[in-house]
């Protein structure tokens, strides 16, 4: 039995590979039937959405690359009403996160931060809460990220300026307050992306930020 241990070897390895693509979409399905759970559906828009299946690429809304990955989650003006959880910080594969018009509320999660290939975040006009997370300073691939009304609280996180990409910010009708960044790409944004806060305008070049009342 001995002599035949490493051909078992081999094609075990070679078994975990072929089925290494599945597992990975598999555990993205999974990511987002936990993201369903945490949603109310009146218009039943997630009704394709089937855990059985091997991968979530058949789905409504999903849409996945060459290699089964899911690289687009379309959810915006659904309907659809609840919280996000940790578990979307699973799809890293993911670039476009459309939740826009929406009823969703609830803290954005931390986790939306290791979304590495994200290109473009809209969740605006929904009932999110709490902070803007300054994990999302980790997405270097952020090109658009719109925020806008919501009831988001706190102050723009200053790591945001590292996201030397980022083409559009809009946070406009929040609760938001302390400064606004001018570093890195804030230096280009209208102020219309800022407007309806209680923001005290402009950071000072040179001056280390205080955020009253933040």
């Amino acid at each position: 039995m001995a002599c035949l241990t490493p051909f078992f070897f081999i094609f075990f390895l070679s078994l975990s590979l072929f089925l290494s693509p599945a597992f990975s979409t598999n555990s993205e399905g999974n990511a987002l039937h936990a993201l369903r759970s945490r949603l109310s559906d009146p218009t039943n828009v997630l009704q394709s959405w089937d855990p059985t299946l091997v991968n979530p690429c058949t789905w409504f809304h999903v849409t996945c690359d060459s290699n089964n990955h899911v690289i687009r989650l379309d959810l915006g003006n659904s309907n659809v009403s609840g919280t996000l959880g940790p578990e979307l910080g699973q799809l890293k594969y993911l670039q476009y996160l459309e939740l826009y018009r929406n009823d969703i509320g609830g803290q954005i999660p931390e986790e939306l931060g290791n979304l590495e290939n994200l290109v473009s975040m809209d969740m605006y006009d929904n009932k999110f809460e709490g902070r803007i997370p300054k994990s999302f300073a980790k997405l270097k691939s952020l090109r658009f990220l719109r925020l806008n009304n919501n009831k988001l609280t706190g102050s723009i996180p200053r790591e945001l300026t590292t996201l030397t990409g980022l083409k559009v910010f809009d946070v406009s009708s929040n609760d938001l307050c302390g400064t606004i960044p001018v570093d890195g790409p804030f230096s280009s944004f209208p102020m219309e992306s800022f407007d309806n806060n209680r923001l005290n305008g402009p950071e000072l070049k040179g001056l280390v930020p205080y955020d009253f009342g933040c």
